[in-house]
């Protein structure tokens, strides 16, 4: 079963694109970012004065976290990753982003490119990642949960 999927109890895309399409057997995972359902961000605070603190590890964790929920729909798991690109504001969060990232994966893990770009779709994002994971048919729900949503 082949198609694409907008899940609902994730952050709505902010456009016309689904989180995941499935073709075949690989599952492509649009860039996924700390949002949350109600549109607040993981890893960011703001206090009484307003002062914005961005935290790139809680980001991270939240995008990584986000991406499994992403193929866990498909009947996938992290570990069916087989490549990833990351996309940071500032490659000074590099150390913290990369810290993080190997709490879920190392060498074994999917192939990586990771590059530092101008802004993300919001000024509390410090980090967006998509992916590209290889899951078998045979592994996937048999239902219709990668076709279209509404």
């Amino acid at each position: 079963m082949s198609g694409a999927q907008v899940i609902e109890k994730l952050a709505k895309p902010r456009g016309k694109f689904p989180h995941v399409k499935v073709v075949g057997d690989f599952v492509y995972v649009s860039g996924t970012s700390s949002r949350r359902p109600d549109n607040t961000f993981a890893g960011v605070e703001v206090d009484e004065m307003g002062t914005t603190a961005l935290d790139i590890r809680e980001q991270t964790r939240a995008v990584i976290e986000n991406i499994e929920s992403i193929l866990v729909e498909v009947g996938g798991v992290l570990g069916d990753l087989v490549q990833v690109t990351s996309y940071l504001v500032s490659m000074n969060d590099f150390g913290g982003y990369n810290e993080v990232y190997a709490e879920w994966f190392d060498e074994d893990g999917p192939t990586r490119t990771t590059v530092a770009v101008h802004q993300l779709p919001h000024p509390h994002l410090l980090i967006e990642i998509s992916g590209v994971a290889y899951v078998p048919a045979a592994k996937r729900p048999e239902s219709d949960e990668t076709e279209t949503t509404p």
